[in-house]
């Protein structure tokens, strides 16, 4: 229920409290973001699964701290995709031998932001929520297939890559959460992530101490341009994932901003691979919905 100060929030007043937040998240960027304990844990993991010192028993350790992390991983591990032959993995250690430490990875990363997306402090922001976690699940589930029948790069490195492309828009729901007067206007919040969430991931990301060239490949993935043939690089695989996957684009135009991103979809090499990234997908949503 919204009292009659929020209802008459409007003009000037509900612009200056949007800059507060856009102020506080600049000024966070600068020192210690903080997120959710689920996704600290997951921050934690992630750089000890790329530490190459670190054994397994301790990466093991580290990911039982979280009951939830655990079960999705052995639940992957055993999915058609990583488990063809149908023997099943029962305990952690072999969920992590099978995934491989690149696909735990992701796998960690993309468990935190569905559980960061459905805090209950987020039910205001459950529209935008929901339509931005289908989009990043569409957007990595092309990127890991583009990857892998396109290109030499690695397909669990693009995963990630497609996964964290729009973590600054993920951070931005989460900050709002902490405004009241925000969360009865999710219009607004809307409004902001769309215009302010590629600048704020790039710093994000950096400041997580995200891979460089992972920071590059998702810095420009909303600059509309062309497709070429086959992608080259991350960068290249990662805009044509975003552009696939479709709905975060839904999201631009609804704004009204002139980009016209029909002319820029990609070409019948990609589209044939559309089948084959809806089936990725929809084995990714059902391990992490």
């Amino acid at each position: 229920m919204q009292t009659q100060d929020q209802q008459d929030l409007t003009g000037n007043e509900l612009n200056a409290q949007r800059f507060r937040m856009l102020e506080d998240i600049a000024k966070e960027l600068q020192g210690e973001v903080v997120f959710p304990i689920s996704f600290d844990i997951a921050l934690r993991i992630r750089k000890l699964v790329d530490d190459p010192e670190q054994s397994i028993e301790k990466i093991s350790a580290m990911i039982n701290l979280d009951p939830l992390i655990s079960a999705k991983l052995i639940n992957q591990a055993n999915s058609v995709a990583y488990n063809p032959g149908g023997q099943e993995v029962r305990n952690l250690r072999g969920a992590i031998t099978r995934l491989g430490l690149k696909a735990v990875r992701s796998t960690v990363m993309a468990i935190a932001m569905r559980q960061l997306l459905r805090s209950k402090d987020m039910v205001d922001f459950a529209e935008i929520a929901n339509r931005l976690w289908n989009h990043t699940l569409q957007c990595a589930s092309a990127a890991y297939v583009l990857a892998r029948r396109m290109t030499r790069l690695n397909p669990d490195e693009a995963m990630l890559a497609g996964l964290l492309h729009d973590l600054g828009a993920f951070y931005m729901l989460y900050r709002a959460t902490q405004y009241p007067e925000l969360r009865v206007r999710p219009d607004t919040v809307r409004h902001l992530v769309i215009r302010w969430h590629d600048g704020i991931g790039v710093s994000l990301l950096g400041s997580l101490g995200v891979a460089e060239e992972i920071i590059d490949a998702v810095c420009d993935h909303d600059q509309p341009r062309l497709v070429p043939p086959a992608p080259r690089n991350l960068s290249d695989v990662i805009y044509a994932a975003n552009l696939m996957a479709g709905d975060a684009l839904e999201l631009q135009r609804d704004e009204g901003d002139g980009n016209d991103f029909a002319d820029y979809m990609p070409g019948a090499s990609y589209l044939a691979l559309q089948d084959e990234i809806e089936a990725h997908a929809k084995s990714m949503r059902a391990v992490f919905d």
